[in-house]
């Protein structure tokens, strides 16, 4: 399989290039609880980096601050998972948008705390 033009994907090209990807060299999808899990621990790797990146921990000798990597790996389970339960994840993140725009269209503006 060769590389796919990343320059730019959008959500459903992200999905189908994991999907690729597991057909040809992942033998096949783990069960969704499985990815469930490693969804679970790829946030974990993401936020020691958060935590030692912006708050008050410090990196291990060894350790890298491989910020851009750990979110990649949240995505890509995440896109394991959208595709095992037939998620379409972009048409639910238009959707998600659209109901946070119309829920929350001044509720941040008119909270003193952020101001």
């Amino acid at each position: 399989m060769d590389a796919p033009d990343t320059t730019r994907l959008t959500l459903h090209e992200v999905q189908q290039t994991v999907d690729r990807w597991i057909k040809q060299y992942g033998v096949r999808y783990f069960g969704e609880l499985t990815n469930m899990a490693c969804l679970t621990e790829e946030v974990g790797e993401l936020a020691r980096v958060m935590a030692r990146r912006y708050g008050d921990q410090s990196f291990k000798q060894g350790e890298t601050d491989s910020l851009d990597d750990e979110m990649a790996d949240v995505l890509w389970v995440l896109a394991c998972l959208a595709n095992q339960t037939g998620v379409d994840l972009e048409a639910a993140f238009r959707r998600n948008l659209e109901k946070k725009t119309q829920r929350d269209a001044t509720r941040h503006l008119n909270n003193e705390k952020l101001k």
